[in-house]
C-alpha cells in the first residue's frame, strides 16, 4: 500500500474514533428479541431467542426486559460491525507503516481484507 503520511494520520485518526465508539456501547446480548402479536401466535408477549451448544433458547420477556433486550442485542450488532471496521483500518495502517517484503505486484484490497 502506497498511503501518503496524511491519510495514515486519517487512518489512525479514525481507529482511536471506532475506540471512544466501543466506550459509548451499553449492555450486549448475542440473540434475538421478538414481539409476538395476538394474531400471529395466539397469545401475545416477548420473546428472546439465542444458540446455546447449537440449540435454540427461547426465553419469556416481561416488556420492560424486551425492551432493555432490544436495546442490548442492537448493542452487540453495533459492536461486532465496530470491530470489524476496527480490523480493516487496523489492516491499512499496518500495510501503510510497517515496512514491506518485495514483492513483484501490489497486493490487491480483497487480499488485504479491506473490502
Amino acid at each position: 500500500m502506497n498511503d501518503t503520511p496524511d491519510s495514515l494520520a486519517a487512518l489512525k485518526a479514525e481507529y482511536h474514533r471506532l475506540r471512544r465508539s466501543l466506550a459509548r456501547i451499553g449492555y450486549i446480548s448475542q440473540g434475538s428479541v421478538q414481539q409476538r402479536s395476538v394474531a400471529a401466535s395466539g397469545r401475545s408477549g416477548y420473546q428472546w431467542t439465542r444458540k446455546v451448544a447449537q440449540k435454540t433458547v427461547s426465553v419469556a420477556l416481561s416488556q420492560a426486559q424486551f425492551e432493555a433486550m432490544k436495546e442490548a442485542v442492537g448493542n452487540e450488532r453495533k459492536l461486532w460491525k465496530t470491530i470489524q471496521e476496527m480490523e480493516r483500518v487496523s489492516r491499512r495502517i499496518i500495510f501503510a507503516s510497517a515496512s514491506d517484503t518485495r514483492r513483484r505486484k501490489r497486493l490487491s484490497k480483497k487480499v488485504l481484507g479491506l473490502i
